[in-house]
């Protein structure tokens, strides 16, 4: 099932279909992912040293043109508009939005840092993004991102967004945290957004078991069972301690997947959690949802940030767009 050679993006689809891109050379990629495995060494390190390390990595990212940062409060919450490029002007259009959240372990992360990959996606899609910037560990513990990534979708409709006009988007844990709304809107019986796209999503933070925790350790360049373990507790509050029973809906891999709207989900053949896509998938579709998954060769988890230089990046990015484009002229009709 698991694609092993070159540098190809793999469409897994309702019929099985493939896709070829252009890509970099296994010299290029050898190059950044040992690189990305000398400065991911996250053994040891302080909250406060990661959230530093961060800042600095994306200060160095070149400024696209033609972007407009806007912060927002919303409630107790701030968010930032990402605009890019001559967006539409019709009122429809103006409407539609993506409500962005950031991945960063729930303990980094904010609107600054995710400007570059925001701009990329406002302007690959040609919609609006709302980066949110949900409130992080470990001075804020779970569920209190969950409940600011609702509080956020309440106050889009609140402020005239209608559901068929917003679509999720996240990396990482905010792939999680997009995927875990959806299910507690759809538990509470409340109107889904039009769809969502997950960028290496953690589908299953409780039992962190997918094969490939195993089988890509040694691949993976930012990612590990022992960070993911780490992710876990830090957002519970729990040190290294362990529970008898999680939270289940940190386990959406496990949960009953009817009744979700359309979603993409995209993830790197040599990252740990290519599992987590790969079961939820399966288990999506079983049960009715619409999953497009999108494993692409060679690459780890959230690459998408380096589009400034990753050709598969930059091709990652414009699939999500389409994505959207796609998913909203649908909704319309």
């Amino acid at each position: 099932m698991y694609p092993t050679t070159g540098s190809t993006l793999i469409v897994l689809n309702h019929v099985g279909g493939i896709t070829m891109q252009h890509s970099s050379s296994i010299e290029q990629l050898s190059t950044i992912k040992a690189f990305l495995k000398q400065t991911n060494n996250n053994i040891g390190k302080s909250v406060e040293e990661l959230r530093n390390e961060m800042v600095q990595a994306s200060a160095k990212l070149p400024k696209l043109p033609n972007v407009v940062f806007q912060k927002i409060e919303i409630g107790p919450i701030n968010g930032e508009w990402v605009t890019a490029g001559d967006l539409v002007t019709e009122k429809e259009d103006e409407q539609q939005v993506i409500l962005y959240f950031h991945g960063g372990g729930f303990f980094t992360g904010s609107c600054e840092i995710y400007r570059d990959l925001a701009a990329r996606i406002a302007q690959s899609s040609g919609v609006r993004v709302l980066t949110l910037e949900y409130r992080l560990a470990p001075e804020f513990l779970y569920p209190t991102a969950n409940e600011d990534c609702l509080f956020a979708y309440h106050w889009l409709l609140e402020n005239g967004y209608s559901a068929h006009n917003i679509v999720f988007g996240g990396d990482s844990v905010g792939a999680s945290l997009a995927l875990m709304t959806l299910l507690s809107l759809r538990d509470a019986d409340e109107v889904l957004p039009a769809g969502a796209f997950l960028i290496s999503p953690h589908t299953d933070l409780v039992h962190l078991d997918g094969e490939s925790y195993i089988t890509r350790a040694e691949l993976d360049p930012t990612g590990s069972l022992a960070y993911n373990q780490r992710i876990r507790n830090t957002y519970l509050g729990l040190g290294n301690k362990q529970l008898d029973e999680y939270p289940a809906i940190l386990s959406p891999l496990r949960m009953d997947l009817r009744g979700l709207p359309s979603i993409l989900i995209q993830v790197g053949d040599q990252e740990v959690l290519l599992s987590d896509a790969v079961r939820f998938t399966e288990r999506a579709r079983a049960a009715g949802a619409p999953v497009l998954l999108e494993v692409w060769e060679q690459m780890w988890s959230v690459f998408h940030l380096l589009a400034y230089m990753l050709p598969e990046a930059e091709q990652a990015i414009n699939n999500i767009g389409q994505y959207v484009r796609t998913l909203l002229t649908r909704s319309q009709s």
